[in-house]
């Protein structure tokens, strides 16, 4: 009988690793609170439960007798995989990296010890707190959960008044503690990075610069991607968040990261033990580097941990992509279509895309990472073509809408 892999949660960000176990021969098993949750028929089988009904989950671990436990793109399932690992005594990640790798408020003190750079920053449990702490900084700050995802909860900070705006929303997506993260603000440009870890080391695999919208520079709206930059030293950037996952316990998975830059040093904003959302991990990162990073995160969850000596493929140096989402038309109101779906779906360079969104949604800014319209991912052998391939979508993809008053 082949081995039995449990996938969770089950959004459509989990879709790849189940095609990926199911490709290896594994039986692979879902679980996911919704009815209709989109990987379910992927899947040989799955538990409609929410992810965090911890006996129903290992009952149902238990019953089908899985080999492994696994999670990918989702950092609130973490700490969820570590006690998985520990009362199933599967591989997972410990509870010290799950805590580590989602808590924002330790990963500014792991960082502090390792000598890392780091903003000025605080955790604070009350509005008042925040108050103190933005009156002592003097400047911009930025709050945020400690270990929320998707943007959720974070807002920019430029007055006593925005404290008393949105600490209580702030507060409400803090799950582990009642409490949230306020640092000084990092003006200077974003990166993510995005790597792989085995027993011996971590091996950085694709970095991207980010731009944010205009209307909320906290939710991005393109990460492109490059082996190098003119402007940036990678390897100084490479050589940073290396050092902190090695120093970490993390034994094996992949890792996701966010750095600002600003005056000449690399700021971590955070740092996960998972692949980056919206099909970084499943689509970019092997695009990008030549690894396949989806067989060793499924290996080692079944135990066969290995030390491959994991690098960037010399022959893929030239290659770029781009994860791109799209704007908001100028003139909002509710969707009547999307014009220029053709140049998606007959590209060979675009390697995936996606709307929230369908005729009949009244289109507005987005709150958060989840809220964005739609994405694309495109992937060239050299920049020029890349950059090309992105005017002609922005020429042709349109969002149309109807102008009406939403009720």
């Amino acid at each position: 009988m082949g081995k039995k892999i449990v996938v969770l949660p089950g959004s459509e960000w989990q879709i790849p690793i189940i095609k990926k176990s199911k490709a290896k021969g594994y039986k692979t098993f879902v679980i996911n609170p919704y009815e209709e949750s989109p990987a379910f028929k992927y899947a040989d089988g799955y538990l409609q439960s929410d992810i965090f009904d911890v006996e129903r989950v290992v009952k149902y671990c238990e019953d089908i007798k899985a080999d492994a436990v696994i999670s990918e793109e989702c950092d609130i399932a973490m700490p969820l995989l570590a006690e998985l690992g520990e009362r199933l005594c599967l591989p997972a990640l410990d509870r010290e990296s799950a805590r580590l790798f989602t808590d924002k408020y330790e990963m500014r003190e792991f960082s502090r010890r390792n000598g890392l750079h780091v903003p000025e920053y605080r955790m604070c449990r009350t509005l008042e707190e925040t108050v103190d702490f933005f009156e002592f900084i003097n400047s911009k700050i930025i709050i945020k959960p400690l270990d929320s995802n998707s943007s959720r909860g974070v807002f920019t900070i430029e007055s006593t008044e925005d404290i008393r705006r949105h600490f209580e929303e702030t507060l409400s997506f803090s799950k582990v503690r009642n409490a949230i993260l306020a640092e000084q603000y990092i003006e200077g440009t974003e990166f993510t990075v995005d790597g792989i870890k085995t027993p011996d080391r971590h091996c950085t695999l694709a970095i991207s610069q980010k731009k944010h919208y205009a209307y909320n520079s906290n939710i991005a709206c393109e990460l492109y991607f490059t082996h190098d930059s003119e402007l940036y030293d990678y390897q100084e950037l490479t050589v940073e968040n290396d050092l902190f996952v090695n120093k970490s316990s993390l034994q094996f998975g992949l890792t996701h990261a966010e750095y600002k830059f600003q005056n000449g040093r690399y700021y971590l904003i955070e740092i996960a033990a998972r692949g980056g959302g919206n099909l970084i991990s499943s689509h970019i990162v092997p695009f990008m580097s030549g690894v396949d990073n989806y067989d060793y995160l499924l290996e080692c969850a079944l135990g066969n941990i290995t030390s491959p000596e994991f690098e960037v493929n010399k022959n893929l140096r030239e290659r770029c992509a781009v994860l791109r989402f799209f704007d908001p038309p100028a003139e909002r109101g509710i969707v009547e279509k999307i014009d220029g779906l053709d140049i998606l779906r007959n590209n060979p360079d675009i390697l995936a895309y996606g709307f929230n969104i369908k005729a009949g949604t009244y289109i507005e800014n987005a709150q958060n990472d989840a809220e964005r319209a739609g994405f694309y991912i495109a992937g060239c052998e050299k920049k020029s073509e890349l950059d090309q391939l992105i005017k002609d979508i922005d020429n042709n993809v349109k969002i149309v809408c109807r102008q009406e008053i939403k009720i």
